[in-house]
């Protein structure tokens, strides 16, 4: 987006990339619509985003707003620059059939590279607005992933994370229907320079075997694996239309620490559901302690209108926001409960910025020292604050 629009010559430009995930979401961008012309008055302001695709009107609405575009009119070079183009360009997101691979050079400030390798989703969670934003499962081909992933190495990136709306449902669309293992081991063989590669978010039923096979037995596939979750009581599961059940999650992480001791784990979790009772959030609680996920997102549920599940009888907010600082604390636990596992030892960083980093099981670590962002260093881990580690001295600079 940014290079079509300095392209078009729009130099006083604010462009807005507004999520739909929830209600808070949605109005922290209208907040963030705002602020853009308070503090750019004269600056032409663009709204685009999963908001934008499924409200566009919330947006069109605001006199802040020059212009709302959708979830493909953003990523196209004719949407930007002409004065005469509609205020409001918001086709139907269901009528894509492809997700282009987008040839991005870098990230501000970031050490690691992000490689969109699918969008879109053919599921249709009961709390889930996500697929009226995004669209039905789109992958990029592997050529796109690939080229895209050697532009970004030449540009010094040694970290890469696989993004996209659900990663496991990679190939579905393309022609011999590639597996996501598969891709990682093409990927991998193909660019060797990757040093690192990580995977956002999993559907613990739809790991396939070649992906297991390189959870097993590839070093650079980094040791942190994220659950799609939403939630660990059958029940609730099952009003969510997850595929997954509670017994899935054990299994996929019994499995998981059996190929790969070390491995630690992360999940997206739901607090307050509709019918949710206190023995199904008890569930959910202690499958998070008995899995040890580390690092939890949790999120009170939202609900979404036009959603099955904002018609379902709701759990009071209070509760909602209850029950979600319970589940915190635990993670805050696990987390800190790992963290100190990993006192005395040496770890590989990749350092984010002059004086901090992450480990290769993603574990944020602070220096007493200065480094140059997006190398890889080992380090000695002296302490933690139970949220972060400290390494007052490197080991060795530039180990990859």
């Amino acid at each position: 987006m940014r290079g079509h629009a300095l392209s078009a010559g729009m130099t006083n430009t604010v462009i807005i990339n507004s999520c739909a995930v929830t209600n808070e979401a949605e109005r922290q961008a209208r907040q963030a619509v705002r602020k853009a012309r308070r503090e750019h008055p004269d600056a032409k302001i663009i709204v685009t985003g999963c908001a934008a695709q499924t409200n566009p009107d919330q947006f069109a609405r605001m006199p802040e707003v020059n212009q709302v575009l959708g979830n493909l009119e953003k990523l196209e070079p004719q949407s930007f620059g002409l004065e005469e183009t509609e205020r409001v360009q918001v086709n139907d997101i269901m009528s894509a059939e492809e997700t282009a691979g987008h040839l991005i050079e870098g990230f501000d400030g970031r050490a690691r590279a992000f490689l969109q390798i699918q969008n879109g989703c053919n599921h249709r969670c009961t709390f889930c607005i996500i697929p009226y934003g995004r669209g039905n499962s789109r992958s990029v081909p592997l050529g796109a992933i690939v080229d895209q992933a050697r532009s970004l190495a030449g540009n010094g990136y040694k970290e890469f994370v696989l993004t996209g709306v659900d990663i496991t449902a990679y190939g579905e669309d393309l022609p011999g229907r590639p597996t996501l293992g598969q891709m990682c081991r093409r990927l991998l063989a193909a660019v060797p320079e990757i040093a690192h590669l990580r995977l956002s978010s999993l559907d613990p039923v739809e790991v396939d075997d070649d992906l297991w096979r390189l959870i097993e037995n590839e070093p650079r596939l980094m040791p942190h694996l994220h659950i799609s979750l939403q939630a660990g009581d059958d029940m609730v599961l099952k009003r969510m239309k997850r595929r997954h059940l509670r017994g899935d999650v054990y299994d996929f992480v019994e499995k998981a620490r059996r190929l790969r001791p070390d491995v630690v784990f992360g999940a997206d979790i739901i607090a307050g559901f509709p019918t949710e009772t206190d023995d199904m959030a008890a569930n959910s609680l202690r499958l998070v302690e008995e899995c040890d996920v580390a690092y939890l997102h949790v999120f009170p549920y939202s609900a979404r209108p036009g959603t099955p599940a904002a018609k379902m009888p709701q759990v009071p907010g209070d509760i909602r926001k209850a029950r979600a600082a319970v589940l915190r604390e635990a993670g805050e636990r696990n987390l800190s409960r790992f963290l100190e596992s990993l006192v005395g030892s040496e770890q590989s960083v990749l350092v984010e910025n002059e004086t901090t980093g992450r480990t290769r099981h993603y574990a944020p670590v602070d220096f007493g020292f200065k480094a140059e962002s997006g190398d890889i260093i080992s380090v000695h881990i002296a302490q933690t604050d139970g949220r972060k580690l400290i390494a007052p001295t490197l080991v060795k600079a530039n180990v990859a």
